[in-house]
């Protein structure tokens, strides 16, 4: 009788040995990921490798991927393709200030907004929900975006103004598509079509707008303004330490009045703005007050006219 081998059970019970650094394409991919297939396929339109067709078809693809299995032959006849990039099992937390720390998930803290005859606004620490919708009729709003949280990497805001108007600002970085419709009104298209950052939030414009609009504009926020502006004196600072040591004590009285007139002139610009936005305020108050009175004339018209 001959010694039996030890039983080593079933040989397809026994895991499949994959290379090193490998995903499993069971595993679920991360937006960096997809922004990473994102951007292969923009080089490759740039480069003529793919037609406007074809990067639209993968690019939806891209982000309704779930898993490596699913992005994998998104990018399989591309060059770089076969690039490996390492995979980690930790996720790393949100670098402080990035895109991805502001992209929070749950319901959003106000999902509408309404205002007839009145206003309303949205603005500060808020978070933007997956999808926005408001409603203005004679009256106007105001949805800022620049210092907010957003619940999804796309956010919808439906708009519909009548006879009145809304105004949407949003940080530089974020995408901006301009769906809307316009009877005798209009959606603001300057920003529509502008890239976003890699990982920055996509906000959609969409609605109906008739004798009304529907306005979107980019701005800085306001803690990057102050940081600017805190530089620009930083560096006029430095440029005056230069001067001394170049030109000697002698041009610091000229440095002073130089430095004078600059401070005089930059608080002199941002008053400048702050009147210049409050006197546009003024003038959209005064132009719906206006039409208000028009319609309540032509009404008042029309009825002595049945009356007669």
């Amino acid at each position: 009788m001959t010694d039996a081998e030890p039983s080593r059970g079933n040989d397809d019970e026994l895991p499949v040995p994959r290379a090193s650094g490998l995903p499993s394409p069971e595993l679920r991919a991360s937006d960096a990921d997809r922004e990473r297939v994102a951007e292969q396929l923009r080089d490759a339109v740039a480069e003529g490798r793919l037609d406007m067709a074809e990067f639209e078809e993968r690019l939806e693809a891209t982000y309704a991927a779930r898993t490596y299995g699913e992005l994998a032959p998104i990018t399989r006849d591309l060059p770089g393709a076969a690039a490996v990039v390492p995979v980690s099992m930790v996720k790393p937390p949100a670098e402080s200030g990035s895109w991805g720390e502001r992209i929070v998930g749950g319901e959003g803290s106000s999902s509408w907004g309404v205002a007839i005859l009145s206003g309303f606004e949205r603005k500060g620490r808020w978070t933007a929900p997956r999808r926005f919708t408001s409603f203005s009729f004679m009256g106007g709003g105001d949805i800022d975006l620049r210092d907010a949280n957003f619940a999804d990497r796309e956010v919808v805001f439906n708009c519909v103004a009548v006879m009145g108007g809304m105004n949407i600002v949003v940080p530089p970085g974020v995408e901006v598509v301009v769906r809307g419709i316009g009877i005798m009104g209009g959606f603001d298209h300057r920003e529509d079509g502008v890239p976003g950052d890699p990982g920055a939030p996509r906000v959609i414009v969409t609605g109906f707008a008739f004798w009304g609009g529907v306005g979107v504009e980019r701005k800085l926020p306001r803690a990057e303004r102050q940081r600017l502006k805190e530089e620009r004196r930083r560096q006029k600072l430095e440029r005056k330490d230069a001067r001394r040591e170049l030109y000697g004590s002698g041009r610091d009285d000229l440095d002073a009045l130089d430095d004078g007139a600059n401070d005089a002139g930059g608080e002199r610009e941002e008053h400048r703005d702050l009147v210049r936005e409050r006197h546009e305020e003024r003038r959209e108050r005064h132009a719906e007050r206006r039409e208000q009175h028009r319609e309540r004339r032509e009404s008042r018209r029309d009825e002595r006219r049945r009356r007669d």
